[in-house]
Protein backbone atom coordinates (compact mmCIF):
# COMPACT_ATOMS: atom_id res chain seq x y z
CA UNK A 1 0.00 0.00 0.00
CA UNK A 2 1.35 3.40 -0.96
CA UNK A 3 1.72 5.58 2.19
CA UNK A 4 2.97 8.63 0.35
CA UNK A 5 -0.30 10.61 0.75
CA UNK A 6 -0.09 10.08 4.51
CA UNK A 7 3.49 11.33 4.57
CA UNK A 8 2.37 14.43 2.70
CA UNK A 9 -0.34 15.11 5.30
CA UNK A 10 2.12 14.71 8.16
CA UNK A 11 4.61 16.99 6.43
CA UNK A 12 1.95 19.64 5.82
CA UNK A 13 0.77 19.43 9.44
CA UNK A 14 4.32 19.98 10.71
CA UNK A 15 4.73 22.95 8.39
CA UNK A 16 1.46 24.40 9.71
CA UNK A 17 2.66 23.97 13.29
CA UNK A 18 5.80 25.94 12.44
CA UNK A 19 3.78 28.58 10.62
CA UNK A 20 1.34 29.41 13.45
CA UNK A 21 3.87 31.08 15.82
CA UNK A 22 5.22 33.13 12.89
CA UNK A 23 1.70 34.20 11.94
CA UNK A 24 0.99 35.15 15.55
CA UNK A 25 4.12 37.28 15.61
CA UNK A 26 3.13 39.06 12.40
CA UNK A 27 -0.37 39.64 13.73
CA UNK A 28 1.04 41.40 16.77
CA UNK A 29 2.01 44.27 14.49
CA UNK A 30 -1.45 44.68 12.99
CA UNK A 31 -3.38 47.60 14.54
CA UNK A 32 -6.23 46.06 16.56
CA UNK A 33 -9.88 46.58 15.76
CA UNK A 34 -11.80 47.04 18.99
CA UNK A 35 -15.08 45.22 19.54
CA UNK A 36 -16.57 48.46 20.79
CA UNK A 37 -18.65 50.72 18.62
CA UNK A 38 -16.98 53.90 17.43
CA UNK A 39 -13.46 52.59 18.07
CA UNK A 40 -10.64 55.12 17.69
CA UNK A 41 -7.79 52.86 18.71
CA UNK A 42 -5.88 53.50 15.47
CA UNK A 43 -5.69 57.24 16.21
CA UNK A 44 -2.83 58.65 18.31
CA UNK A 45 -3.45 58.27 22.04
CA UNK A 46 -4.99 61.39 23.51
CA UNK A 47 -3.33 63.06 26.45
CA UNK A 48 -5.16 62.34 29.69
CA UNK A 49 -6.64 65.48 31.19
CA UNK A 50 -7.55 65.11 34.83
CA UNK A 51 -10.18 67.44 36.28
CA UNK A 52 -9.60 67.23 40.00
CA UNK A 53 -7.46 64.97 42.15
CA UNK A 54 -6.96 61.57 40.42
CA UNK A 55 -7.78 58.53 42.53
CA UNK A 56 -7.63 54.83 41.67
CA UNK A 57 -7.79 53.23 45.12
CA UNK A 58 -8.93 54.26 48.59
CA UNK A 59 -7.62 52.68 51.76
CA UNK A 60 -10.48 50.39 52.87
CA UNK A 61 -10.15 50.59 56.63
CA UNK A 62 -13.39 48.62 56.89
CA UNK A 63 -12.52 45.58 54.74
CA UNK A 64 -13.68 43.06 57.32
CA UNK A 65 -17.09 44.76 57.67
CA UNK A 66 -17.81 45.44 53.99
CA UNK A 67 -21.02 43.87 52.74
CA UNK A 68 -20.08 41.92 49.63
CA UNK A 69 -23.61 40.68 49.09
CA UNK A 70 -24.94 44.16 48.27
CA UNK A 71 -21.61 45.66 47.14
CA UNK A 72 -20.68 49.35 46.79
CA UNK A 73 -24.30 50.47 46.39
CA UNK A 74 -25.47 48.78 49.56
CA UNK A 75 -28.92 47.40 50.31
CA UNK A 76 -30.67 50.77 49.94
CA UNK A 77 -29.66 51.22 46.29
CA UNK A 78 -30.75 47.81 45.02
CA UNK A 79 -33.39 47.90 42.25
CA UNK A 80 -37.02 47.63 43.27
CA UNK A 81 -40.17 46.79 41.35
CA UNK A 82 -40.95 47.04 37.65
CA UNK A 83 -38.72 49.16 35.40
CA UNK A 84 -39.53 50.93 32.14
CA UNK A 85 -37.54 50.49 28.93
CA UNK A 86 -35.99 53.68 27.46
CA UNK A 87 -33.57 52.59 24.70
CA UNK A 88 -31.28 49.83 23.54
CA UNK A 89 -27.48 50.00 23.90
CA UNK A 90 -25.64 48.49 20.92
CA UNK A 91 -22.09 49.00 22.20
CA UNK A 92 -19.90 46.06 23.17
CA UNK A 93 -20.62 42.38 22.64
CA UNK A 94 -23.29 41.66 25.29
CA UNK A 95 -26.94 42.64 24.73
CA UNK A 96 -27.88 45.68 26.84
CA UNK A 97 -30.61 48.28 27.22
CA UNK A 98 -31.46 51.22 29.47
CA UNK A 99 -34.39 51.46 31.86
CA UNK A 100 -35.74 53.75 34.57
CA UNK A 101 -37.26 52.57 37.81
CA UNK A 102 -40.27 53.90 39.72
CA UNK A 103 -38.07 56.56 41.38
CA UNK A 104 -36.69 57.81 38.08
CA UNK A 105 -33.26 56.21 38.57
CA UNK A 106 -31.48 55.22 35.35
CA UNK A 107 -30.10 51.68 35.03
CA UNK A 108 -28.23 49.76 32.34
CA UNK A 109 -29.43 46.16 31.97
CA UNK A 110 -26.92 43.59 30.72
CA UNK A 111 -28.13 40.17 29.54
CA UNK A 112 -26.27 36.95 28.83
CA UNK A 113 -23.19 35.23 30.16
CA UNK A 114 -21.56 38.35 31.66
CA UNK A 115 -24.33 39.18 34.13
CA UNK A 116 -23.33 36.83 36.96
CA UNK A 117 -19.51 37.09 36.82
CA UNK A 118 -19.61 40.89 36.54
CA UNK A 119 -21.75 41.17 39.67
CA UNK A 120 -19.23 39.12 41.66
CA UNK A 121 -16.16 40.84 40.21
CA UNK A 122 -17.46 44.29 41.12
CA UNK A 123 -17.82 43.23 44.75
CA UNK A 124 -14.40 41.65 45.14
CA UNK A 125 -12.73 44.60 43.43
CA UNK A 126 -14.55 47.08 45.65
CA UNK A 127 -13.90 44.92 48.70
CA UNK A 128 -10.18 45.72 48.67
CA UNK A 129 -10.49 49.44 47.97
CA UNK A 130 -10.83 49.84 44.21
CA UNK A 131 -13.77 51.67 42.67
CA UNK A 132 -16.58 49.70 41.06
CA UNK A 133 -20.01 50.34 39.60
CA UNK A 134 -23.11 49.72 41.67
CA UNK A 135 -24.06 46.41 40.06
CA UNK A 136 -26.91 44.13 41.08
CA UNK A 137 -28.01 40.76 39.79
CA UNK A 138 -31.74 40.23 39.31
CA UNK A 139 -33.05 36.73 38.68
CA UNK A 140 -36.29 37.92 37.07
CA UNK A 141 -36.61 41.53 35.91
CA UNK A 142 -40.03 42.90 35.00
CA UNK A 143 -39.71 45.42 32.16
CA UNK A 144 -42.51 47.66 30.93
CA UNK A 145 -42.73 48.84 27.29
CA UNK A 146 -39.97 46.56 26.02
CA UNK A 147 -39.97 46.58 22.17
CA UNK A 148 -41.46 43.56 20.43
CA UNK A 149 -38.03 42.81 18.94
CA UNK A 150 -34.65 43.81 20.34
CA UNK A 151 -31.64 44.06 18.05
CA UNK A 152 -29.76 41.77 20.45
CA UNK A 153 -30.82 39.51 23.29
CA UNK A 154 -34.35 38.77 22.12
CA UNK A 155 -33.90 35.10 23.06
CA UNK A 156 -33.66 36.09 26.73
CA UNK A 157 -37.04 37.85 26.81
CA UNK A 158 -40.19 36.19 28.10
CA UNK A 159 -43.52 37.83 27.49
CA UNK A 160 -45.62 37.99 30.64
CA UNK A 161 -48.72 36.20 29.41
CA UNK A 162 -51.78 38.38 28.95
CA UNK A 163 -50.06 41.52 30.27
CA UNK A 164 -48.96 42.91 26.92
CA UNK A 165 -46.83 45.83 28.14
CA UNK A 166 -44.73 43.93 30.68
CA UNK A 167 -41.97 41.46 29.81
CA UNK A 168 -39.89 39.20 32.02
CA UNK A 169 -36.12 39.06 31.50
CA UNK A 170 -34.29 36.44 33.60
CA UNK A 171 -30.78 36.59 35.02
CA UNK A 172 -29.65 40.14 34.32
CA UNK A 173 -27.16 42.60 35.78
CA UNK A 174 -28.32 46.13 36.52
CA UNK A 175 -25.81 48.98 36.71
CA UNK A 176 -27.06 52.03 38.60
CA UNK A 177 -26.32 55.53 37.30
CA UNK A 178 -25.54 58.01 40.07
CA UNK A 179 -26.62 61.66 39.88
CA UNK A 180 -23.38 62.80 41.51
CA UNK A 181 -21.25 60.95 38.97
CA UNK A 182 -20.32 62.08 35.46
CA UNK A 183 -18.20 60.06 33.06
CA UNK A 184 -15.35 62.17 31.75
CA UNK A 185 -13.44 59.76 29.51
CA UNK A 186 -11.40 56.56 29.25
CA UNK A 187 -7.94 55.77 30.54
CA UNK A 188 -5.21 53.47 29.28
CA UNK A 189 -3.36 50.75 31.17
CA UNK A 190 -0.10 51.96 29.64
CA UNK A 191 -0.73 55.66 30.15
CA UNK A 192 -2.28 57.06 33.32
CA UNK A 193 -1.28 59.17 36.33
CA UNK A 194 -0.74 55.90 38.21
CA UNK A 195 1.83 54.28 35.92
CA UNK A 196 4.31 52.25 37.97
CA UNK A 197 2.44 52.71 41.26
CA UNK A 198 1.60 50.01 43.77
CA UNK A 199 -2.10 50.79 43.31
CA UNK A 200 -2.12 50.22 39.54
CA UNK A 201 0.01 47.08 39.87
CA UNK A 202 -2.39 45.84 42.53
CA UNK A 203 -5.29 46.35 40.12
CA UNK A 204 -3.41 44.31 37.51
CA UNK A 205 -3.14 41.51 40.09
CA UNK A 206 -6.87 41.76 40.81
CA UNK A 207 -7.63 41.32 37.11
CA UNK A 208 -5.48 38.18 37.10
CA UNK A 209 -7.21 36.88 40.23
CA UNK A 210 -10.59 37.30 38.51
CA UNK A 211 -9.26 35.90 35.19
CA UNK A 212 -10.36 39.05 33.37
CA UNK A 213 -9.10 38.58 29.81
CA UNK A 214 -10.85 41.57 28.21
CA UNK A 215 -8.52 44.33 29.42
CA UNK A 216 -9.06 46.76 26.58
CA UNK A 217 -8.75 50.47 27.31
CA UNK A 218 -12.37 50.89 26.22
CA UNK A 219 -13.35 49.08 29.42
CA UNK A 220 -11.64 51.67 31.64
CA UNK A 221 -13.45 54.91 32.50
CA UNK A 222 -12.89 58.07 34.51
CA UNK A 223 -15.65 59.79 36.47
CA UNK A 224 -15.84 63.26 37.95
CA UNK A 225 -17.28 63.49 41.43
CA UNK A 226 -16.88 65.37 44.68
CA UNK A 227 -15.60 64.01 47.97
CA UNK A 228 -16.16 66.27 51.00
CA UNK A 229 -16.55 69.21 48.62
CA UNK A 230 -13.29 68.50 46.79
CA UNK A 231 -13.47 67.56 43.08
CA UNK A 232 -11.69 64.37 42.09
CA UNK A 233 -11.31 62.13 39.06
CA UNK A 234 -12.09 58.48 39.81
CA UNK A 235 -10.35 55.83 37.66
CA UNK A 236 -12.23 52.56 37.31
CA UNK A 237 -12.43 49.30 35.33
CA UNK A 238 -16.06 49.51 34.28
CA UNK A 239 -16.54 46.23 32.39
CA UNK A 240 -15.77 43.18 34.52
CA UNK A 241 -17.97 40.71 32.66
CA UNK A 242 -15.21 38.61 31.05
CA UNK A 243 -14.18 37.04 34.34
CA UNK A 244 -14.18 33.72 36.23
CA UNK A 245 -13.46 31.66 33.14
CA UNK A 246 -10.33 30.40 31.35
CA UNK A 247 -8.61 33.80 31.41
CA UNK A 248 -8.42 34.09 27.64
CA UNK A 249 -10.63 34.65 24.64
CA UNK A 250 -12.15 31.31 23.66
CA UNK A 251 -15.00 29.97 21.58
CA UNK A 252 -17.88 29.87 22.22
CA UNK A 253 -17.78 33.19 24.06
CA UNK A 254 -20.35 31.97 26.57
CA UNK A 255 -17.73 29.52 27.87
CA UNK A 256 -15.15 32.26 28.42
CA UNK A 257 -17.04 33.87 31.32
CA UNK A 258 -18.43 32.44 34.53
CA UNK A 259 -17.12 28.99 33.62
CA UNK A 260 -16.32 27.20 36.88
CA UNK A 261 -14.50 24.26 35.33
CA UNK A 262 -12.29 26.53 33.23
CA UNK A 263 -11.62 28.90 36.14
CA UNK A 264 -10.70 26.03 38.43
CA UNK A 265 -8.22 24.52 35.98
CA UNK A 266 -6.65 27.75 34.71
CA UNK A 267 -3.15 28.60 35.89
CA UNK A 268 -2.77 31.65 38.12
CA UNK A 269 0.90 32.47 38.68
CA UNK A 270 3.14 31.31 35.84
CA UNK A 271 6.53 32.72 36.85
CA UNK A 272 8.09 33.95 40.08
CA UNK A 273 11.41 35.74 40.43
CA UNK A 274 12.87 37.56 43.45
CA UNK A 275 11.59 40.84 42.01
CA UNK A 276 8.64 40.12 39.73
CA UNK A 277 5.60 37.92 39.16
CA UNK A 278 3.95 36.80 35.91
CA UNK A 279 0.30 35.78 35.77
CA UNK A 280 -1.45 33.65 33.17
CA UNK A 281 -4.27 36.16 32.60
CA UNK A 282 -4.79 37.74 30.16
CA UNK A 283 -3.73 34.71 28.18
CA UNK A 284 -3.17 34.01 24.50
CA UNK A 285 -6.53 33.77 22.69
CA UNK A 286 -7.70 30.57 21.10
CA UNK A 287 -6.16 29.92 17.67
CA UNK A 288 -9.70 29.91 16.28
CA UNK A 289 -9.49 33.71 16.47
CA UNK A 290 -6.70 33.74 13.89
CA UNK A 291 -9.63 34.10 11.49
CA UNK A 292 -10.23 37.54 13.06
CA UNK A 293 -6.58 38.63 12.94
CA UNK A 294 -6.93 42.12 14.34
CA UNK A 295 -8.86 40.93 17.36
CA UNK A 296 -6.33 38.14 17.87
CA UNK A 297 -3.44 40.59 17.62
CA UNK A 298 -5.08 42.99 20.05
CA UNK A 299 -5.47 40.26 22.67
CA UNK A 300 -1.78 39.39 22.23
CA UNK A 301 -0.83 43.03 22.74
CA UNK A 302 -2.56 43.32 26.14
CA UNK A 303 -0.92 40.22 27.64
CA UNK A 304 1.71 42.48 29.24
CA UNK A 305 -0.89 43.70 31.77
CA UNK A 306 -0.51 40.43 33.66
CA UNK A 307 3.28 40.19 33.30
CA UNK A 308 6.31 41.52 35.16
CA UNK A 309 4.42 42.84 38.18
CA UNK A 310 6.60 43.76 41.18
CA UNK A 311 6.48 40.96 43.71
CA UNK A 312 6.02 43.40 46.60
CA UNK A 313 2.96 44.94 44.92
CA UNK A 314 1.41 41.53 44.29
CA UNK A 315 1.96 40.60 47.91
CA UNK A 316 0.47 43.92 49.04
CA UNK A 317 -2.86 43.30 47.32
CA UNK A 318 -2.74 39.71 48.57
CA UNK A 319 -2.56 41.03 52.13
CA UNK A 320 -5.66 43.12 51.48
CA UNK A 321 -7.50 40.10 50.10
CA UNK A 322 -6.62 37.96 53.13
CA UNK A 323 -8.70 40.33 55.25
CA UNK A 324 -11.84 39.20 53.44
CA UNK A 325 -13.58 36.49 55.42
CA UNK A 326 -14.77 33.21 53.87
CA UNK A 327 -18.32 34.48 54.36
CA UNK A 328 -17.63 37.73 52.50
CA UNK A 329 -16.16 35.87 49.53
CA UNK A 330 -19.15 33.54 49.42
CA UNK A 331 -21.55 36.46 49.75
CA UNK A 332 -20.06 37.95 46.59
CA UNK A 333 -20.98 34.81 44.64
CA UNK A 334 -24.35 34.46 46.36
CA UNK A 335 -25.20 37.99 45.19
CA UNK A 336 -25.06 36.74 41.58
CA UNK A 337 -27.58 33.95 42.03
CA UNK A 338 -25.14 31.03 41.88
CA UNK A 339 -26.23 27.76 43.45
CA UNK A 340 -24.89 26.77 46.88
CA UNK A 341 -22.45 24.31 45.29
CA UNK A 342 -21.26 26.83 42.72
CA UNK A 343 -20.76 29.43 45.44
CA UNK A 344 -18.59 27.05 47.42
CA UNK A 345 -16.58 25.84 44.44
CA UNK A 346 -15.90 29.31 43.05
CA UNK A 347 -14.96 30.60 46.52
CA UNK A 348 -12.43 27.80 47.01
CA UNK A 349 -10.62 28.78 43.80
CA UNK A 350 -10.50 32.43 44.90
CA UNK A 351 -9.21 31.43 48.34
CA UNK A 352 -6.53 29.24 46.77
CA UNK A 353 -5.33 32.16 44.67
CA UNK A 354 -5.30 34.47 47.68
CA UNK A 355 -3.15 31.92 49.51
CA UNK A 356 -0.67 31.91 46.62
CA UNK A 357 -0.37 35.69 46.85
CA UNK A 358 0.04 35.50 50.62
CA UNK A 359 2.93 33.07 50.22
CA UNK A 360 4.97 35.34 47.93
Amino acid sequence: MDLYPSRVKIHMFKKTQRFIPLLALLLAFIPPASAKKGNKSEAPAAEITVNGHPVLWENPADITSRNLFYGPGGKDHQPQGTVTFTKEDLDGTSPKFFVRDQDGVKWKVKLGSEARPETVASRLTWGVGYFANEDYFVANLQVRDLPAHLHRGQKFVRRAGSVSDISSVPNVRLKRYLKSEEKSGNWQWSQSPFAGTRELNGLRVMMALLNNWDLTDDNNATYQEESDGTPREVFMVTDLGSTFGPGRLTWPLSKSRGNLAAYRHARFITKTTPGYIDFQTPGRPSFLFLFTPREYAHKLQIRWVGRHIPRADAKWVGQLLTQLSPQQIRDAFRSAGYSAKEVEDFAKVVESRISQLQEL
